[in-house]
């Protein structure tokens, strides 16, 4: 093994390099892919395919490298996690500005929400109580879905992350006198 290592290892090294940004690295890289490449070869299937073999565990080895490169940036050391009542406290805040916006909307929207998304009730479940077919029962709650949402957008503005999650509001003031405490 180590006769053909040396037949390809300049090789290597040059096709490391255009790959790797930090020279340093380098000889690292190559010193991985030949302890690779002796401890796995039993996996060769002839000795025509040792380059393409070589290469394909430099390649991997490369990507390794870039991976585990990936920079962090460090947490502060004051940062503390958010304990339960302070996670419970804000919902709980969110809900009483949420339910008077879901009172608003008329019965026929109100109910078939209120039983989908609060109480968790099926949609066919729902149908069945109020008489509708499937299909109306779902048409109402996404219509009542669509008119809690322009309600909650009038009284309040929204921080989303870019993950779609909402991680702040505020209380706009002209739009939603009624909803104020």
């Amino acid at each position: 093994m180590l006769s053909e290592w040396q037949n390809h290892k300049a090789q290597l090294r040059s096709y490391v390099y255009k790959r790797v940004d930090d020279a340093s690295a380098v000889d690292d890289i190559l010193q991985d892919v030949y302890i690779k490449a002796s401890s796995n070869l039993h996996q060769l299937k002839s000795q025509g395919s040792l380059k393409g073999w070589l290469y394909k565990i430099a390649y991997n080895t490369i990507m390794d490298f870039h991976r585990n490169k990936q920079s962090f940036d460090e947490l502060p050391e004051d940062l503390v996690a958010e304990d339960e009542d302070t996670v419970e406290e804000a919902r709980k805040e969110m809900a009483e500005c949420i339910r008077p916006l879901i009172d608003e909307l008329p019965d026929k929207y109100r109910i078939p929400l209120c039983l989908a998304e609060l109480e968790g009730v099926p949609q066919q479940e729902i149908a069945d109580k109020l008489g509708l077919s499937l299909s109306g029962a779902k048409s109402r709650i996404q219509r009542g879905r669509v008119k809690f949402r322009e309600n909650l957008m009038a009284c309040c503005d929204f921080e989303i992350n870019d993950g779609g999650l909402v991680t702040g509001y505020s209380p706009k003031k002209t739009n939603c006198s009624s909803h104020q405490k």
